[in-house]
């Protein structure tokens, strides 16, 4: 098990896609599976301040990460496809304080963990590390929050979004406080963690500093 951590836009999802690829491990974005449920959360019309609101939506609720092709990852909630809606501006104002609840985060703990159990997984989010897979090989990606919002944005750019880098900046810094300062599962850097500044490298260049790790 590859356990890989580290704050918004610091390139855990393209570098964990492409190190399952190349180990031929199965990729698990854990940060999608709080997305489907804010999504969720958003539509229905909870609250997102009602702690008890969410709890009830993650119990009801089944979110699964299926495999796709050449190692992407596909979320069902309760059976629906909803990927392709998850990377909005909309969510990603919302996901932090969703993910921010203790319940939440035990039930997509405890789904995550299961996933797990074959032993081959690349699995990359907050607290993978620290909370969620603590025995396996822990890796922790930072960059420069200038590089993080100008990657975010690109992203956002790309899917048709015309919010501002002022707005992307705004957004990057609160889940940066919310990931970090939440009671349950915040972010931080295990002790044994391999700490990689991805200012600069290309996702390969990621990829192979990991891959030495694993094979040191």
């Amino acid at each position: 098990m590859i356990a890989i951590d580290g704050p918004v836009a610091s390139g855990k999802t393209s570098v964990g896609r492409a190190l399952a690829v190349r180990l031929g491990y199965r990729f698990v974005d854990t940060g999608l599976m709080y997305r489907a449920l804010t999504r969720l959360a958003l539509r229905r019309g909870v609250p997102l301040d009602d702690e008890s609101a969410l709890e009830r939506l993650a119990a009801e609720v089944q979110v699964q990460i299926v495999d796709g092709s050449g190692g992407s990852v596909r979320v069902l909630a309760d059976g629906d496809d909803v990927t392709d809606e998850l990377r909005s501006p909309e969510i990603d104002a919302a996901v932090s304080e969703v993910s921010q609840v203790a319940a939440v985060r035990r039930a997509m703990v405890a789904e995550q963990q299961r996933i797990a159990e074959s032993g081959r997984v690349v699995m990359v989010g907050r607290d993978i590390g620290t909370k969620v897979l603590p025995g396996a090989v822990k890796v922790y990606l930072a960059a420069s929050k200038a590089e993080r919002v100008r990657r975010r944005h690109a992203e956002l750019a790309a899917d048709g979004s015309a919010l501002s880098i002022e707005r992307v900046r705004e957004n990057v810094e609160l889940r940066d406080r919310l990931d970090s300062s939440r009671a349950e599962g915040p972010l931080r850097m295990a002790a044994d963690a391999l700490r990689i500044e991805t200012d600069g490298l290309d996702v390969d260049g990621v990829v192979d500093a990991v891959v030495a790790l694993i094979s040191s």
